[in-house]
């Protein structure tokens, strides 16, 4: 297992999802 900082590909496209969804609740326009 290669660890970059403690993150991996799928966890940072994880992360990248859940703002984006955050996103598009906290701002309604």
């Amino acid at each position: 297992m290669k660890t970059n900082r403690g993150f991996s590909l799928l966890e940072l496209l994880i992360v990248v999802a859940i703002i984006l969804i955050i996103a598009t609740i906290a701002i309604p326009s």
